[in-house]
């Protein structure tokens, strides 16, 4: 059984940290890579999608930027936190964010079907994204928010990008409840937006 500490988000990043890690990232990325690494972490904070759900993006199949959307097939969600079987879905995407994709699929070095391909094969894995993300942290210097003050760069992850979404969401845009969270996120109820979440939520 998880504890109460582990069921809540224990790492997050405020906007401007992850607008330093997009920096660091073009910088410190090999130049034919700085687009997509750019592209990667601005299209995980922008959603909220989970590692598995961004690796198994395909240009054709689920990205559509003349709508400015992405789309989830089922087989493509993770069953969470039940065995429900999860509606398709599309993710509304910010304006800048879709810019940052239009310039990076302009000029990929590599055409390949998958969203994100990687130097060794034409998709990237779970692991690699989680390497960019962690490298982006780690070259900015971002110092995350967690349960017990601030942490270490190491710390930071393609979850904790997830985690940042419901903070901007509770704590920076205006107009967002609970609820909208939960639907951002795609959880099945929102006692677990709630349970993950309500530490980050001021009052």
């Amino acid at each position: 059984m998880k504890t109460q500490t582990q069921e809540k988000a224990t790492v997050w990043l405020k906007p401007e940290q992850v607008d330093r890690m997009r920096s660091a990232t073009v910088e410190a990325s090999a130049p034919y890579l700085a687009a997509r690494n750019d592209a990667l972490i601005a299209t995980l904070y922008d959603t909220g999608l989970r590692v598995a759900e961004c690796v198994a993006l395909n240009v054709a199949d689920h990205v559509d930027l003349d709508d400015g959307v992405l789309a989830l097939p089922a087989d493509l969600q993770k069953d969470y936190p039940t065995d429900r079987t999860p509606s398709y879905t599309e993710i509304e995407l910010a304006d800048e964010t879709v810019r940052t994709l239009r310039t990076y699929l302009a000029g990929r070095w590599k055409d390949t079907a998958a969203l994100w391909p990687s130097r060794q094969s034409d998709r990237m894995t779970t692991e690699s994204v989680r390497n960019v993300v962690t490298a982006a942290a780690v070259a900015a210097g971002v110092e995350p928010m967690t349960l017990h003050g601030r942490g270490d760069a190491e710390q930071v992850t393609p979850h904790t990008l997830r985690h940042s979404v419901a903070y901007r969401m509770l704590n920076v845009e205006e107009g967002h409840s609970f609820y909208d969270v939960r639907n951002r996120l795609r959880h099945a109820t929102i006692q677990t937006t709630e349970k993950v979440y309500d530490h980050i939520d001021r009052v």
